[in-house]
């Protein structure tokens, strides 16, 4: 008879105890006990677009890189160029490969001081990336892993700026950038603007001890609904922006994946650089693709067909609560990748007529151009 190792127990975010207070539905993911949905999910996107949500992401994970090298350091981790945030408070986006050009991970970079750089990462991904990316320092560069101590709580809409600028005393500083503050003039904070649903806002790091006070003043506003994980999905699909384990992943290269703009091939030396070089020299084989669907929900991993034949298969999809029909990302032939293409998805043993889109998927947000 076999011992058995035991499941790992589910870790809890600061908030746990509100989310239930709020009736939110609890699942699994990435290690935690996280809210799916409080009133709904498509009452919760809808707060989103049209006045402002809140989102705990405590579960994401922070590093710390601080020292004379840091930037060297990291520049040669990363595919994007970190020149591009020089100033003190800047933020880029980026994705981390292997040297066979797979994503390992896709991040954000924070300019923190001036020989330290703060990171956001997956939180699926929390220990594999803190090892690969302490692997590739020197001695000279400090690596600090501050997850477990730091919250991060997010605020989006179009009326989340005019929030946290009362809370604030000022308004929050400039897309990709962050700044110090006093929530309330009483809890210190980060605020980065930045988000993942596609409206302005900004993403609040605190210590864990604060994230009460920060989710409850917040939630003070009547025009600010709690929004869990479901609504959080729906809002970033439907702006065309990749999810790790679906969108973008170990097996595929940010080329491929449409992130080629994150790819600084000029800025020199960095891992994976020379299979990328190669990918771009030799032309892509897949693309990924937005997909608009006329009848069901397409989920990840219905099979994408051309002319009957099976031709790739749904990364992410779901139904649009904005536009009222089913939307979808899925690598295809890049022969097949056209604006304009005619595909179909199969649902539950039916097929349903899809044609090929440039995302996003929805335009007109409150971080539309005007």
């Amino acid at each position: 008879m076999s011992e058995q190792t035991a499941p790992a127990a589910l870790q809890r975010t600061p908030l746990y105890e509100e989310h239930l207070a709020l009736g939110a539905r609890m699942v699994p993911f990435a290690g935690f006990e996280m809210p799916v949905q409080y009133a709904g999910i498509i009452d919760e996107h809808k707060a989103v677009r049209e006045r402002a949500g809140i989102f705990d992401i405590c579960h994401m994970a922070e590093f710390r890189v601080f020292g004379f090298d840091a930037f060297d350091a990291l520049q040669h981790i990363v595919t994007n160029d970190l020149n591009k945030i020089e100033e003190l408070g800047s933020a880029l986006y980026t994705p981390m490969c292997a040297p066979d050009g797979g994503i390992l991970d896709d991040l954000i970079v924070y300019h923190t001081g001036d020989l330290e750089y703060l990171i956001i990462a997956n939180a699926s991904n929390r220990e594999a990336d803190a090892a690969w990316i302490a692997k590739h320092l020197p001695e000279t560069v400090e690596f600090n892993d501050e997850s477990d101590r730091t919250a991060l709580i997010a605020i989006q809409g179009p009326e989340a700026i005019r929030i946290v600028t009362e809370l604030m005393g000022e308004e929050p500083p400039a897309r990709f950038h962050l700044a110090e503050a006093r929530l309330d003039e009483q809890v210190p904070v980060l605020v980065a603007r930045t988000g993942y649903t596609g409206e302005d806002g900004v993403e609040i790091l605190c210590h864990s001890n604060h994230a009460v006070a920060v989710w409850r003043l917040l939630l003070s506003y009547p025009e600010v609904m709690p929004c869990g994980l479901g609504a959080r999905d729906t809002l970033r699909l439907e702006m065309g922006y990749a999810l790790y384990g679906n969108d973008i992943d170990r097996e595929h290269d940010p080329l491929s994946a449409g992130l080629g703009w994150t790819v600084a091939l000029a800025k020199g030396d960095f891992v994976g650089r020379d299979k990328l070089v190669r990918i771009k020299s030799d032309g892509l084989k897949t693309k990924l693709v937005g997909l608009t669907v006329a009848d069901g929900a397409p989920r990840h991993g219905y099979p994408v067909l051309h002319d009957g034949a099976q031709v790739g298969t749904v990364a992410s999809g779901s139904f649009s609560p904005t536009l009222s029909y089913g939307i979808a990302t899925a690598y295809v032939p890049v022969e097949l990748a056209s604006p304009g293409t005619a595909l179909s998805v199969e649902i539950r043993r039916k097929t349903s007529a899809a044609e090929v889109v440039k995302p996003p998927f929805v335009t007109g947000t409150s971080l539309s151009p005007k």
